[in-house]
């Protein structure tokens, strides 16, 4: 393939803007944190509603009328879990709203459903749990990122750089010795040697940082690189289905050249609520500041 000089800058560009905006809600404030996923939970409910309106042409349109009303639902669920205190919090959030948000949520998911079903019948019923699928793969799983955070802004950061190391080390590996396809009807540039190279690197970086650090033991991020390595792969997998199953590339065009929100943020959504579950058993909260 030739080398486009004005795709490369344009996907360079988005990419600078994009991780300007990643790290000022990574690293600042608590809410800062709250705002910038409640934005990617609008942003990856809102391709989720087109992707599954062209795999579900009479549901999805069901869906695609209700849009507005489900993004609303969407951001109360996320916001419930936002502002829930559920114990283990470094930094316990001084305002509870989360009553609230639940309420104004169930009153809304049992309204739309009678509106749904009554009005569209058995499209109305498929529109109404494709919907609730979608809440609970996007809005949900986002909702308990936050709440990771919550208790360390180390154990977001760090699955973060987990999968961004699977990533690139799966990508890098694939490349140099990659020849056995993984899954060719899903993701036909995937292979069983990039994918395991980037799993088994992973990990090792997640021991590594264990070892040279005193947050939590090195069990934990063996446990943690471990989890990631395969709930990345698989989040990018399903995302990758539903797309082709849609018949589109990218899910989104948010950021030019590099595709929507759900095509950034798959595995993160899919990783998320193991990595909650895991550190909230197991792992005490760690007051943890950059700026």
């Amino acid at each position: 393939m030739a080398f486009n000089v004005q795709t490369f800058f344009t996907r360079l560009g988005s990419a600078i803007v994009f991780c300007i905006i990643m790290m000022a809600g990574l690293l600042t404030r608590d809410w800062c944190f709250g705002v910038l996923f409640a934005l990617v939970s609008v942003l990856a409910l809102r391709e989720y509603v087109n992707i599954i309106g062209k795999i579900h042409l009479k549901s999805g349109q069901v869906l695609r009328q209700y849009q507005w009303y489900y993004l609303l639902m969407g951001l109360l669920l996320y916001g419930g879990l936002y502002f829930m205190n559920i114990g283990k919090n470094a930094y316990p959030q001084e305002l509870n709203y989360a009553p609230y948000c639940f309420a104004a949520f169930l009153v809304l998911m049992l309204g739309g459903a009678w509106g749904a079903i009554i009005k569209h019948g058995k499209a109305g019923w498929q529109a109404f749990t494709l919907a609730v699928t979608g809440l609970v793969y996007i809005s949900l799983s986002l909702g308990l990122l936050t709440q990771l955070r919550h208790q360390s802004l180390i154990l977001p950061l760090a699955m973060i750089l987990m999968i961004w190391t699977n990533d690139t080390f799966a990508y890098l590996v694939g490349s140099f010795i990659g020849k056995t396809p993984f899954f060719p009807a899903i993701s036909p540039k995937k292979t069983w040697e990039g994918t395991i190279g980037g799993m088994i690197l992973t990990v090792l970086g997640a021991l590594a940082w264990g070892s040279y650090t005193n947050y939590y033991r090195p069990m934990d991020w063996i446990i943690m690189g471990v989890a990631v390595a395969i709930l990345a792969t698989a989040g990018d997998l399903l995302e990758s289905k539903l797309k082709r199953l849609a018949g589109i590339k990218d899910s989104g065009n948010i950021m030019p050249g590099h595709g929507g929100a759900l095509d950034r943020f798959d595995s993160m959504i899919f990783c998320a609520p193991f990595i909650f579950i895991y550190a909230w058993l197991f792992m005490e909260p760690v007051a943890f500041r950059v700026f």
